[in-house]
């Protein structure tokens, strides 16, 4: 496993395991089948109803806690709901802290629900705190008003849309760039791409494994989900090989510069 470190001093696994619409009744399985394979980070929310499931993996795993790193996603707006929405997480998934808390989505109020992360993580109830599907100017907002600097935004990232603007504006404030979707969601044709075909064959690997690599050789935190076991287990088999400069240009001129799912103007390429 690579490990990446945030702006905190945390370090987090370069490659997790995904629960989004991961149903609550096949989730604990899953999550113990990945950690006993290797796997040292997963990924839930509130939103996703699994948590309590994911908690219950982390805590009948041989695993000692300090050695995995847990995220959730808050899905309120404000300070007071979400820090109660902090509370009820952890006790869903009976966990004294998690690794990393971020809003799931902008909300009416960013910087108030933002604080409430902030007071959660000088508690201890969090390690990292950050957000998810902010764009430059949301993120710079925090920034500049809030206490705590955000430490991950996790954005739709993948072949197709590289994020390129994007990454380069949290690579130059010192926040870790973490992909959802890093495969695509299942939605394009990027498995089949005969250019990653070719770099896939030339390295004995998947073209899933290739994918993953290349994000996670752009300094991208990627957390795929999969229900498969032999994906499970694929998915993590990356960090024994490296694309080469060539691969990579090759990779990168793949990029299309748009969303895989029907995201509102707002939320387009501009706006990152």
């Amino acid at each position: 496993m690579d490990y990446f470190k945030l702006n905190n001093g945390v370090k987090v696994p370069a490659l997790g395991f995904g629960t989004y619409q991961m149903p609550a009744s096949i989730t604990e399985e899953n999550v113990a089948k990945a950690i006993s394979l290797g796997y040292r980070s997963i990924d839930t929310a509130q939103n996703y109803g699994n948590e309590a499931e994911v908690g219950a993996a982390v805590n009948n795993s041989d695993v000692p806690r300090d050695q995995l790193f847990i995220t959730s996603k808050t899905q309120t707006s404000g300070y007071r709901s979400t820090l109660r929405g902090i509370d009820e997480s952890l006790q869903r998934a009976g966990l004294d802290y998690f690794d990393l808390m971020i809003i799931h989505w902008p909300t009416i109020d960013n910087l108030s629900t933002y604080r409430a992360l902030e007071d959660a993580y000088k508690e201890g109830k969090l390690r990292a705190i950050g957000v998810s599907n902010f764009n430059s100017k949301k993120v710079q907002k925090l920034i500049d008003h809030a206490e705590i600097k955000p430490m991950v935004d996790q954005i739709e990232t993948h072949v197709y849309w590289q994020q390129n603007k994007m990454h380069d504006f949290l690579d130059k404030n010192d926040i870790l760039h973490e992909s959802w979707a890093p495969l695509g969601e299942g939605m394009s044709p990027v498995l089949g791409e005969p250019e990653i075909v070719k770099i896939a064959a030339d390295h004995q690997k998947s073209t899933a494994q290739v994918i993953l690599r290349f994000l996670t050789q752009q300094h991208i935190m990627v957390i795929p989900k999969s229900t498969n076991p032999k994906h499970i287990a694929e998915n993590l088999d990356v960090f024994d090989f490296e694309l080469t400069n060539n691969e990579i240009n090759i990779i990168k001129n793949l990029d299309q510069g748009h969303s895989g799912v029907n995201w509102p103007s707002s939320m387009g390429q501009e706006a990152y």
